[in-house]
């Protein structure tokens, strides 16, 4: 039997047609398998499988047993998968359909990211392609998180299909007649601030989302875990400071969406809809805005044409963005309190820019080393005049 060892798991490989003349023979083989790879948990690609039997059926339920776990079967086609479907075992073992492939060879390219590539599939339809071969657990986080965020009344699109592309897995969603918040100020340079200002309202409506309590992470806790990864590169005093400031953070259930930034925010219909919803969590406001900080300043500071080549604007432009995020959303707050939210807005800012340059390939080279010192240069100058991040 083939099979294949990755990432700590077992992977077996199942073929043509299994029924009661083959299952005794496909159970020994499983068996023999699972005892010369021991102590790794088992699941299986069916994408090849013609059709299963009840006596194949109780082969896979024997090893499940084994395991006292529901198994992952998966790619299975739409007639191996009714069978699991109709006999129940979609209850008993975690079973997945086959991926359909598409092509997006020629395709409009409306957006990319840390992660991946936005693209048009046609006037209705976009589909974001993840670079990596092993993003589906991403894909089904984020389609966890938009689903719990709509019912929460944040608009935001649901995927409707996971799809192969090539090597690697996409999303697909329905967009009508769709243009992110920053195709719009490329496309509209005299209405910037009018389109910030309605940028800056539909931010603070999603902020002001209240979750039950347990629903979702804690972005604080987030933040005090990625310090963790960062031993080699801030000395142990400041990481110490840093964490009694995180921690000193209360409790917040309102929805903080993790990457703000305008591409991530797409008006469909005349109406603001926020995508990218992978990194949902709860928190106050300033980890929200943290992000764009990074975003529109941090990434161009050492890297002047970042923002042309990232966002599609001038630095200058992404500068008045980040000036006019601020002044809107604090307009109603004493100038000293703005400040002390800026400086706290830098701190976050720099401590996640940090954990990604340093958990990336962004490190490599010199632009990575430039970046990685003047960031921890940055973070202990501004370090001592914080006395609370809230």
């Amino acid at each position: 039997m083939e099979y294949e060892v990755k990432n700590g798991g077992i992977t077996l490989f199942l073929s043509g047609r299994i029924n009661s003349e083959n299952s005794e023979r496909i159970n020994d083989e499983i068996n023999a398998v699972l005892e010369k790879e021991k102590g790794m948990i088992p699941s299986f690609d069916v994408q090849d499988l013609e059709y299963i039997s009840s006596a194949g059926l109780r082969v896979l339920m024997k090893t499940a047993k084994k395991y006292d776990r529901k198994l992952r079967v998966f790619n299975a086609k739409p007639e191996v998968y009714e069978i699991f479907d109709m006999t129940g075992f979609t209850g008993l073992f975690d079973v997945k359909k086959e991926y359909r492939s598409i092509d997006v060879s020629g395709c409009e390219v409306i957006g990319k990211g840390f992660y991946g590539t936005v693209y048009r599939l046609d006037e209705d339809t976009i589909v974001k392609a993840y670079d990596s071969p092993d993003a589906l657990s991403m894909i089904e986080n984020e389609r966890s998180m938009a689903r719990l965020a709509f019912m929460n009344g944040i608009p935001t699109p649901i995927s409707y299909d996971v799809v192969r592309i090539g090597e690697n897995y996409g999303t697909v969603f329905e967009l009508l007649r769709s243009k992110t918040f920053n195709d719009m100020i490329i496309d509209e340079p005299e209405r910037t601030d009018a389109i910030i200002r309605e940028y800056v309202d539909f931010m603070k409506m999603v902020h002001g989302t209240v979750l039950e309590e347990g629903t979702l992470p804690f972005a604080r806790d987030v933040f005090i875990k990625n310090l963790d990864d960062l031993d080699d590169y801030l000395p142990s005093s400041v990481k110490e400071q840093l964490k009694e400031l995180l921690l000193a953070v209360p409790d917040d259930h309102h929805v903080v969406h993790g990457d703000f930034q305008m591409k991530n925010v797409m008006l469909s219909s005349g109406e603001p809809m926020l995508i990218d919803m992978d990194t949902v969590s709860c928190g106050q406001p300033i980890f929200d805005l943290q992000g764009l900080y990074m975003t529109y300043v941090l990434f161009a500071e050492d890297e002047p044409d970042n923002t042309m080549n990232f966002l599609g604007i001038s630095r200058d432009t992404a500068s008045h963005i980040m000036q006019k995020v601020l002044e809107f959303y604090y307009e109603k707050e004493d100038p000293d309190t703005v400040a002390c939210m800026s400086d706290s807005i830098r701190m976050l800012s720099y401590l996640r820019f940090l954990h990604i340059i340093c958990g990336s390939h962004l490190k490599e080279g010199g632009l990575g080393e430039t970046r990685i010192r003047h960031t921890v240069e940055h973070i202990t100058e501004l370090l001592p005049q914080i006395k609370s991040l809230v």
